[in-house]
């Protein structure tokens, strides 16, 4: 990874404040705010007001949420010393967010706004019509890897892996030393799924992806179970048992599989149970969205070991709000990938999930002013 740059005087071109990283996703919009530190300049009445309003809620209007314990003190972006805040909200919710943005008087100090994600070009329009903003588009893969680049940067412990995933009692966090990563893989996991291989800071191609994605989870346990939220959907299948719900090896062969080295636990088909009438009665709400996330997870895993093999990498690095308070999902990636690659294919994590698409595209508008 690049070195931590310098604090100098900022760029005669650089944009005006407040800076400001957009990732407009399927399901989530993504903001990342950089908050001067150093004194250098005068802030405008527009700009301290904003300040204040961003550091001083966790949460925003009932619809946005600051994730405070992500917040990265003591960074340079552009020769300038600051913070970065952390906030999402749901797409659903834009109409909402540019009330906010129009309330807090951001286009008096600012008439551009940097974005990336499918949403950069659907809500254009309304950027402009309601607000009398102009959006900024950056590619939403460059940024990704150009956000993961920086943060890596400036947070030694940003990588990590789980021991013993399924093991309750021995399973844990473990840094791991990202500091040399090339190449890598990276599990793009927001609606749906997008499967990048790196092999420099400069040099990446997209290899592959699925349709089947967090989006998919969250649509068919809405569907299933009656739930409204990503978080709700988790906590059900927290509570839940989905082997009341798929068709395991054991339920076909009676044991194991021994030949092909088939534990009687393998799924061997998603909800197979359920077309049986009995076992559709005995599943409860939290044994279908259990089912549910691990038939989505298992797939996800699927395709990403393929890749990896394919392209001869052996670090697999998993991002996206997908991940966010998903435990279960984290630990049944990092047990697939190492079980069924006899240990060959490592799966990695990274503490700012989904948030390293609007860091990059940050980063693209201080290299892209104009």
């Amino acid at each position: 990874m690049s070195p931590v740059p310098e604090v100098s005087s900022p760029a005669r071109d650089s944009p005006p404040m407040p800076w400001f990283g957009i990732d407009i996703g399927g399901s989530l919009v993504k903001v990342v705010y950089f908050e001067p530190t150093d004194g250098s300049e005068e802030v405008s009445d527009a700009h301290q007001n904003l300040k204040e309003f961003v550091k001083g809620r966790s949460a925003y209007c009932n619809i946005g949420t600051r994730d405070v314990h992500l917040q990265m003190d003591d960074v340079v972006v552009n020769h300038r010393r600051g913070s970065l805040h952390f906030i999402r909200f749901p797409t659903s919710e834009m109409k909402m967010f540019l009330r906010l943005v129009k309330t807090k008087r951001i286009a008096s100090v600012s008439s551009t706004v940097c974005a990336t994600g499918g949403g950069a070009y659907k809500f254009e329009e309304d950027f402009q019509k309601e607000v009398f903003l102009t959006i900024h588009k950056f590619d939403e893969m460059d940024s990704l890897i150009r956000g993961i680049q920086f943060v890596e940067q400036y947070n030694r412990r940003e990588c990590y892996y789980w021991s013993e995933p399924v093991d309750d009692e021995k399973c844990k966090k473990v840094p791991f030393d990202f500091s040399n990563p090339y190449p890598f893989l990276v599990v793009n996991i927001g609606s749906g799924v997008s499967i990048l291989a790196v092999y420099s800071e400069n040099e990446y191609k997209r290899v592959t992806g699925t349709s089947l994605g967090g989006g998919t989870f969250l649509g068919l346990c809405s569907l299933l179970t009656g739930c409204d939220t990503f978080e709700e959907a988790i906590g059900l299948a927290e509570k839940g048992d989905s082997t009341k719900v798929d068709k395991l090896v054991k339920d076909i062969y009676g044991g194991d599989y021994l030949k092909f080295n088939l534990s009687g636990n393998t799924v061997a088909s998603s909800f197979g149970n359920m077309n049986s009438k009995e076992r559709r009665a005995l599943a409860s709400r939290e044994d279908l969205a259990r089912a549910t996330l691990v038939t989505i997870t298992n797939n996800i895993s699927s395709i990403a070991r393929m890749a990896a093999l394919n392209e001869g990498i052996q670090r697999v690095v998993f991002v996206g709000n997908f991940l966010r308070v998903n435990t279960i999902s984290m630990k049944l990636l990092a047990y697939a990938m190492e079980f069924w690659s006899t240990g060959a294919l490592k799966a990695l994590f990274l503490e700012h999930e989904g948030y390293f698409g609007a860091v990059g595209c940050l980063q693209e508008l201080m290299r892209n002013p104009g």
